[in-house]
């Protein structure tokens, strides 16, 4: 099953959540924009803090769903945060993965969109640098949940993304329109919204880090 992140975050998402947790041997792909980008880029649940996008003229005040973690919570759903653009090894690793898994499986794909305004010349063509520079930065993670792993008595969380160079997080934002706009509409703001969003970023990867930390030996 193939969805957009509009319906799988927002309105499709108690459908998806359903499928995923009767437990049946399924396979959704999640392609994240982080807006509706099929009816004119609108603000969803997918959407971080400080992206401007309709309904959303001044930028966005509150963090993005993290619809990766929810699902894992049920302990038995094999869940993945990819971009392929950032490491090919790991995207065709959990795909994989996901395929072989014996039940619901979600993986969640991050994707630069027209929406985005990406500033880098080549526009949309460099759509794969971008999200190799979106996990460089801390903005988008790496990550695979393998409830197998459990079974095994090994931690069934990993980390795939390396510690992110922080420095380079607003440079990141700046590079893309829906950002970058912010600071012509909402000037006294932006760099309030710009290190939310950077602080919403760091506290995810924290999470990450402790998932991936915890001991399952026993």
């Amino acid at each position: 099953m193939f969805g957009g992140d509009g319906a799988s975050y927002d309105i499709g998402y108690g459908g998806l959540d359903h499928v995923l947790a009767s437990g049946e041997d399924v396979n959704v792909f999640v392609i994240d924009t982080e807006v509706y980008s099929n009816t004119g880029g609108q603000s969803s649940k997918a959407t971080p803090i400080g992206a401007i996008a309709q309904f959303a003229a001044g930028g966005k005040r509150i963090s993005k769903k993290d619809l990766g973690l929810m699902q894992a919570t049920y302990g038995y759903v094999y869940v993945a945060q990819i971009a392929m653009g950032a490491d090919n090894a790991q995207c065709l690793k959990a795909l994989r993965e996901a395929e072989e898994y014996p039940g619901p499986s979600l993986v969640i794909a991050y994707a630069p969109c027209i929406n985005h305004g990406l500033k880098a010349k080549g526009g949309m063509g460099k759509s794969q640098a971008e999200e190799a520079k979106a996990v460089a930065c801390g903005y988008w993670h790496l990550w695979r949940y393998d409830p197998r792993l459990e079974e095994q008595g090994k931690n069934p969380f990993q980390l795939d993304s390396k510690e992110p160079k922080w420095d380079d997080f607003q440079a990141f934002l700046e590079g893309e329109v829906r950002y970058l706009s912010l600071k012509k509409v909402k000037p006294a703001e932006a760099q309030e919204l710009f290190d939310a969003a950077k602080k919403a970023a760091q506290k995810r990867y924290n999470t990450y880090v402790r998932m991936s930390k915890m001991d399952y030996s026993e």
